[in-house]
């Protein structure tokens, strides 16, 4: 008799199957690269099969491997909705709310739409928890939290809803005696072959906030990858390349030795309230509704109330590709 499958393994086996690439995959995960070498040859033992075809330039899936992958990403989906529901049931019960966040949130907004909701549910507990870089839908995922502020464009997932609050720029940051800090605004094609901070995440939101579909298909040079909006900074201070950022961030990050520079040729960045259409919260929907109506009354500086045209045609580009 076969042993039952178990989920990590799977997971593993589908970060490589969709990366094509053990480096890639382990990255990704968070592993080191040998140990998910492992995993996947003790995959492959229990199933008495080859999943991929290594060579010392490729991987490939095996037919059998092929199976598994569809198999598997169905598995897994279904395990992390079922998880995520019984989550967010367990703290609707006890009276608890998980705002996801990253960076500076909703900007401004964040505390009255707090305390909004706080005065439409005063006895419930409040926790907000920060994500870094790798995870773009802020815990929405896997449950770990019940509502977030995202920042498009993420892929789209049947059981994610956005409503998006506000729009805004995107700045340059540089080192303050950078020759591009005294510029008063910068368009992208003058930053052609400039090192960037690449941000540690999907290719599409890296590539998003690399500004890569602006550049007419220049390759974008790395100077190096970082995790939280600290890092960028350390990086950029450490002259290891400079970062596009939300307008936004100078008000909340700004420190000695960073220069922001207005940026032109590239679209706006939105901030989104999120949260999973598949689970049924009244807290949650209460939250949405305080963040909506907070947006609504009191606009962030430098921002726009509803999406422009070039924000919603290239989430639309993002979206059209990611489920082609």
């Amino acid at each position: 008799m076969l042993p039952p499958l178990e989920l990590r393994p799977l997971s593993y086996f589908v970060a490589v199957a969709e990366e094509l690439h053990f480096g890639r995959a382990a990255a990704r995960l968070h592993i080191a690269q040998p140990s998910l070498s492992v995993q996947i040859r003790k995959l492959e033992h229990s199933l008495g099969t080859a999943l991929f075809i290594r060579d010392s330039r490729h991987v490939t899936l095996t037919p059998a491997g092929a199976r598994l992958l569809e198999g598997s990403r169905q598995l897994l989906a279904d395990a992390e909705r079922i998880s995520s529901l019984t989550r967010q049931i367990g703290r609707t019960a006890r009276g608890h709310l998980v705002i996801g966040f990253q960076a500076n949130a909703a900007a401004e907004l964040t505390p009255d739409i707090l305390a909004s909701f706080h005065a439409l549910h005063p006895g419930v507990e409040v926790e907000m928890q920060s994500f870094d870089f790798a995870d773009p839908y802020v815990g929405l995922g896997d449950g770990t939290v019940d509502v977030a502020f995202v920042r498009p464009p993420v892929a789209v997932q049947d059981w994610l809803a956005l409503d998006t609050l506000f729009v805004e720029p995107r700045v340059l940051v540089v080192i303050s005696d950078s020759p591009l800090a005294q510029h008063d605004s910068i368009n992208v094609g003058q930053l052609t072959g400039q090192p960037f901070v690449a941000r540690r995440s999907t290719d599409e939101w890296r590539d998003f906030w690399l500004a890569t579909s602006s550049r007419d298909g220049h390759d974008v040079h790395l100077g190096a990858e970082v995790s939280t909006v600290d890092e960028c900074f350390e990086a950029i201070l450490s002259r290891k390349g400079v970062a596009f950022s939300q307008a936004s961030t100078q008000r909340f990050y700004a420190r000695p030795g960073l220069a922001f520079v207005p940026v032109t040729g590239i679209p706006p960045t939105p901030l989104s309230i999120g949260w999973r259409s598949d689970v049924e919260s009244e807290l949650t929907t209460h939250f949405v509704a305080a963040a909506r109506r907070v947006a609504t009354s009191r606009p962030v500086p430098n921002s726009w109330a509803t999406p422009v045209a070039g924000v919603t045609s290239l989430v639309d580009r993002f979206e059209a590709r990611l489920t082609s």
